[in-house]
Formats: C-alpha cells, structure tokens, sequence
C-alpha cells in the first residue's frame, strides 16, 4: 500500500474557524501587504516551520481554531524574543503578569515564556477558555489582545457581535481590529498562496519537533553535543533557559528536531551504560599485575530494531502518542495510512520507521 502524505497545511486550512480573505478589505490589504515580497516571506516562513507545526500539534490537541497557530507569526515571526524587565517575551509576547496567571515559571534562571511546548499548551488552554465563556473565536482573540475584563465590558454596552461583519463593529482600539485583522491575513495567504504569488513550504520529516525527556541537568554545551548541533541552535529552541545550564527542575525535557531526538536519546544511554560498566569493574583494577591477562569480555548482541507498536486508549490523540514516542504526528500518519488525526480505540498504530 502507497504510504500516504499529509499536507500540514492542508490540515490547517480545514482547520480554519473565521473569515476568508474578502470578508473585508482591512484583511486582503494586510495579506497583501505581508506578501508584497513574496521570496522574503517564504524564506521568512521557512525558517520558522518547526516551531508552526509544533503550535499546530497543541492547538489540534485544544480544538482551537486554525487561525491561531498563526498567532505567534503576528506577534513576534516566531522569534523567541527574550524578556526583559516588564516586557512581552517569547513567540507568544506574554507580559510578565501575564504569564504568572497561566502558570508559567518566570525567574533568573528560567523564563516559561520562551518555554515552545510549555507556552504553547498555556496560549491554547487560555484560548479555548475565552471560546468557551464568549462562543466567539473573534472575541477570544480580542481578549486575548485586550484583556479579557475589556471585553466583557464591551459585551455589557454592546452585546455580543453580530456574525457580520467579519470584523466585529466594536470601537476597539486601533491596535486590538489590526491584531484580528493580521492573524486573518495570514490565514488568507495559506488559503489562497497562489493569489499572492508564494509558494508555502514543506517540512521534512526529521525537522519535526518533539520533547525530548531530560533525566538530569547538564550544560548547554553537552546537551547540544549528544544532540549533534550547534549550541546555538539547541538554544534557540530551548531559549527558556537563560543561563548555561539545562535545568530538568525547570523543565524535564528539551525540544529537538526528530532527526537529532534519537541521537540524544542514544548519547544518553551510551552514557549510562559507560557509567555502569566503569561501576562495575574492580576496585583495585588499575594496580592489577601486568603479567594477570584481563578478563575476557564478550562484546554485546548486535540486534535489529524491532517494530514497535501502540494500542490506542480511549480518548487518546495522536499528538499525544506522537509526543510520547517523541515522533511527529506526520511519521504516525504515514507510517499508519492515516488520512487525519481520527483514532479509534484498541486500534494498533506502528510508532517507529522499522518495517
């Protein structure tokens, strides 16, 4: 059987909840003004597609609307801005307050902010409360903007608003309609990418992210080494931590691209195993007698990975078994078939490429 591909932004068009590019004009002018080079963007987009398509794992995970993974392209292009006194910080651009009320760690050592999973998961949780308490993914973004007591005062002198407009006739600030206004522009440009003359990229499948379980600290340094990168780069995915030393109090895992998870894993357990052989060898093995031949150890069994499986549990997703193999949900469904992210209970999913 052909595997099948599975186009990420495929999935994020179906997952889409609001306005098309010529619900107003206010829309199509910032779609347009964000493609006005269209190599720029691209190659702008391109760089931050791991972290786009990790937002799109959590928000799949919250059913929040589409449009949300691209939140973080309006309020910082995915850099992870670093926090300063009193500012906004990470993709996200969470005010220190803020990121106190979400449950974010923010001290000397660590900033949750610039945590990817961990702010990932709060953003979307918070999302899907204001959905929950307004009914309205457009007044969950000005609250999410706003503030969430400004717009229950809106609501208290001008009611809810009406599906039409697209853009809701509130007298929001300036500032809160051109938030609204830039996160459906961008959803625009994926929906109709031909109409600006852009390619959307792909991913490949080792660029994925996944979380990576931490079992003790280490320094930045070995971290990046056992990954096989630069430190530079690990740390511009894991920029939470602000010293040089990767704290597993703060966070028990890392992010890392699929490609160089395995390759950690595999540094840690090499280690382990050095650590326990050197354990175990005898006391007084370095003044032994030279003429006294060495014991003879036999070398391991060199095994072929075995194909390894999972049984779906009931209410199970499949970001959350991709996450817990620390595989992206793309390998699952090619490796499986699968033609979305519908599951069924006892179905068994193959969770790694051997075959």
């Amino acid at each position: 059987m052909t595997p099948v591909t599975v186009d990420m932004w495929e999935q994020l068009r179906g997952s889409f909840a609001m306005a098309d590019c010529d619900a107003d004009p206010e829309i199509l002018a910032w779609a347009t003004r964000y493609t006005r080079n269209p190599q720029q963007f691209e190659d702008q987009l391109h760089d931050v597609l791991p972290q786009l398509a990790y937002v799109q794992q959590v928000a799949a995970q919250y059913d929040v609307a589409g449009e949300f993974v691209l939140l973080p392209w309006i309020e910082s292009h995915f850099r992870p801005v670093p926090g300063r006194r009193n500012r906004p910080a990470g993709i996200w651009q969470i005010m220190p307050v803020t990121a106190g009320s979400m449950g974010l760690r923010v001290d000397g050592h660590y900033d949750g902010r610039l945590d990817v999973p961990a702010a990932a998961n709060a953003v979307m949780k918070l999302l899907k409360q204001y959905h929950d308490e307004f009914g309205d993914w457009r007044v969950a973004d000005y609250a999410y903007n706003a503030g969430e007591f400004t717009v229950k005062k809106y609501i208290q002198r001008h009611g809810m608003p009406a599906d039409e407009p697209a853009m809701p006739a509130w007298p929001v600030r300036k500032v809160t309609r051109e938030h609204l206004a830039k996160l459906l522009a961008m959803a625009c440009v994926v929906r109709e990418p031909d109409r600006f003359n852009v390619s959307l990229p792909t991913l490949p499948d080792e660029q994925h992210l996944v979380q990576v379980p931490l079992p003790r600290s280490m320094p930045i340094a070995q971290a990046a080494d056992h990954a096989g990168m630069s430190v530079s780069a690990l740390k511009d995915l894991n920029a939470a931590f602000r010293s040089d030393t990767i704290d597993s109090a703060a966070a028990s895992y890392l992010l890392l691209p699929v490609g160089h998870a395995k390759q950690f894993r595999d540094a840690l357990l090499d280690q382990g195993n050095r650590s326990t052989a050197s354990a175990s060898l005898p006391f007084n093995i370095s003044n032994s007698d030279p003429a006294t031949p060495s014991p003879v150890t036999s070398a391991p069994a060199i095994t072929e990975p075995r194909q390894q499986t999972h049984t779906v549990q009931y209410g199970e997703s499949l970001w959350q078994i991709a996450r817990h193999y620390s595989v992206s949900t793309t390998q699952l469904q090619r490796w499986n078939h699968l033609r979305g992210n519908t599951l069924k209970p006892g179905q068994v999913l193959q969770v790694n490429g051997t075959h």
